[in-house]
């Protein structure tokens, strides 16, 4: 937004002053108390000294540049208190005294200048005193005038001197302190709002990183549908253009076992679009340990020659472990699909003391009739580790010394469910 020429000119600092209203403020106190101050000048020497005209300007001019000295209360506070100090034993320079004390309580810092302060305002507190009794002292009482009694002229001397010393102490100390304390809190607003824009932008790259790990997500899942589902069904499309023509029975069969593979694969899209849908309502069927003999019954049905061995006491584990499990077998068959056509494949699951452990082993396949080609992503594997890494277990995957292929993932004990309730 533009600043208008005039808002610039008045905010534009001149010399020490902040803005040109300060500037405009104590030129206007500095003439009025030079004014007063060569009122008061030229009085005291053409009235109480009786000198001549000249004496009495040159007070006049040297009383003006005292009451003068409120130009500079803001750069060097303490000057026109020092120059105040020299006029009080003339009984002048009252507004030049108010002025110059209040703006020395108001700018000091109270805890690192306190003697200085409290030492000025005591010795011009002292003179006040003192010139006030030295005036009622030396009075000439009217005829028939009843004199006061000392201790009320010395009351009246002391407070008078606290009106005009005390009382722009006090003023000037509770609007410096007030002034601190409302930069002290424009300090901390702009600190605290610093540290809002600074949490804001941590928040929106958190929500920018949930955005990143939710597709992600989203992506794995995608890719455990799909991948095996289709190979299935790529491999049975395979086999049923080979033995159309001589076996129909066993086209037929493969053409059944196609149908039964993309319905299922349609079902677990089904769950997942629900899900990008928004819509809250549980899963109602998770995959798990239980199932993997139906996984692997479909893999034979697929002409993998592939056996399924499970060892150890069968207990529960929580849904996401299951099926990350589930996930991890399912990505090993479909990666024997896909490079190791033909070979022998054995799946194994063993429930041991840590945890629960799941491996998908294959042959070398040399020397296998040639099989259908099928085409990798080349991400299943790393998104199994990131799953099987995410619940604290274990993965591994790589080739065998004998030319095969093992997959293999260990989840912690620690992810079993309880089976106990609490009464």
């Amino acid at each position: 937004m533009s600043m208008s020429p005039g808002e610039g000119a008045r905010n534009r600092p001149v010399w020490w002053w902040d803005r040109r209203r300060s500037a405009a403020l104590d030129v206007g106190l500095a003439a009025l108390a030079a004014l007063e101050c060569a009122a008061g000048g030229y009085s005291l020497a053409s009235g109480r000294f009786q000198l001549g005209t000249g004496p009495a300007l040159l007070s006049a001019v040297v009383g003006g540049l005292a009451g003068a000295s409120l130009l500079v209360r803001r750069r060097w506070p303490a000057l026109p208190v020092v120059v105040s100090m020299v006029l009080v034993p003339a009984l002048f320079g009252l507004v030049l005294l108010e002025v110059a004390l209040y703006t020395l309580a108001s700018t000091w810092t109270w805890p690192s200048r306190r003697l200085r302060l409290v030492g000025m305002s005591a010795v011009i507190f002292l003179e006040t005193t003192a010139m006030v009794l030295f005036l009622f002292l030396t009075a000439d009482p009217q005829p028939g005038e009843q004199v006061p009694p000392t201790w009320v002229t010395a009351l009246v001397a002391v407070l008078v001197s606290v009106g005009l010393t005390v009382v722009p102490v006090v003023t000037g100390l509770y609007i410096g302190a007030r002034r601190r304390l409302l930069e002290s809190l424009k300090d901390r607003a702009q600190g605290l709002e610093a540290e809002l824009d600074l949490l804001a932008e941590r928040a929106t790259e958190r929500a920018r990183r949930a955005r990143l790990e939710e597709r992600t997500r989203i992506a794995r899942e995608m890719h455990d549908v799909v991948a095996h589902r289709v190979s299935l069904m790529v491999v049975h499309a395979g086999a049923l253009e080979r033995v159309a023509a001589r076996d129909p029975e066993k086209a037929a069969q493969s053409a059944k076992l196609m149908a039964e593979t993309g319905r299922q694969a349609l079902n677990e899209l089904r769950e997942i679009l629900g899900v990008l849908r928004m819509n809250e309502d549980p899963v109602d069927h998770v995959q798990g340990l239980g199932e993997l003999s139906r996984l692997v019954d479909q893999s034979k049905a697929a002409g993998m020659r592939v056996t399924l061995t499970v060892s150890g006491d069968r207990r529960p584990f929580r849904g996401d472990a299951e099926q990350t499990a589930y996930r991890v077998v399912q990505e090993g068959l479909t990666n024997a699909h896909k490079h190791a056509g033909g070979a022998r494949v054995s799946v194994l699951l063993a429930y041991v003391p840590n945890g629960v452990r799941v491996a998908v082993v294959n042959d070398c396949p040399v020397g296998v009739a040639e099989e259908v080609r099928l085409p990798s992503g080349g991400n299943g594997l790393v998104g199994m580790e990131e799953r099987v890494r995410a619940l604290g277990g274990s993965f591994n995957a790589g080739p065998e010394q004998d030319g095969g292929f093992r997959v293999e993932a260990t989840l912690p004990s620690r992810l079993a469910a309880r089976t106990d309730r609490l009464s």
